[in-house]
């Protein structure tokens, strides 16, 4: 990834995008060619040197049994966001200004390993959904659902783990604007809707 130097993540940004629960495109180069898969993840910083990324998908999907040629790529997604030049307090000042996008992204590279094991899949449909259900009023669990019919929902998935050797990260959020241009992206962003992107433009202006 190309990243210059002042589009670098911070190790703050990393850690966040990491632990927050959301999907990552996963990529292997194999002899059929390139495979990717947009997977649901968790992170788990205990296990491996770095840490790995824990997923699961189809067992019909052809990706997870087509050995990989080298590292396997994931690519998660921080907010992205069109930024208009109008919202540019150099758009009155000289015009000199165009559109661009904002955005934060990491890649994070590794050795792939296959989980073909009830136990292991239990525990991590188990944790992957309580990141995403535990904070809502009325959450959902695994064992609400009938016994024999989760045993089958298992057999039909295959447990996938990023062993993390490597991270490229970048966050592209107006570092290389002015103070009052940052500002306006971050009023704009935030007129439309996009909180997210508005607090990301803040946190890496304070940064």
């Amino acid at each position: 990834m190309y990243i210059p130097a002042h589009f670098a993540a911070t190790p703050e940004t990393v850690n966040c995008l990491l632990a927050k629960p959301g999907a990552a495109n996963l990529i292997t180069m194999t002899e059929q060619g390139l495979l990717a898969t947009l997977l649901p993840f968790a992170f788990n910083p205990g296990v491996g040197e770095r840490g790995a990324l824990q997923a699961h998908m189809a067992r019909n999907n052809p990706q997870w049994s087509s050995v990989p040629t080298g590292e396997a790529l994931a690519i998660i997604q921080g907010p992205d966001n069109y930024i208009s030049p109008s919202w540019y307090a150099a758009k009155a000042e000289h015009g000199r200004v165009v559109p661009t996008w904002n955005y934060a992204t990491l890649n994070v590279y590794g050795e792939l390993v296959i989980h073909d094991d009830a136990g292991w899949l239990a525990r991590h449909v188990r944790h992957l959904t309580g990141l995403h259900e535990d904070s809502r009023e009325h959450p959902w669990a695994v064992d609400d659902a009938p016994e024999k019919f989760i045993a089958g929902q298992l057999r039909a998935i295959v447990g996938v783990e990023l062993l993390v050797t490597r991270i490229e990260a970048k966050e592209k959020l107006s570092q290389n604007r002015s103070d009052a241009d940052a500002a306006g992206v971050a009023a704009g962003l935030r007129a439309g809707g996009r909180e997210a992107g508005a607090a990301a433009v803040e946190r890496a202006r304070r940064n």
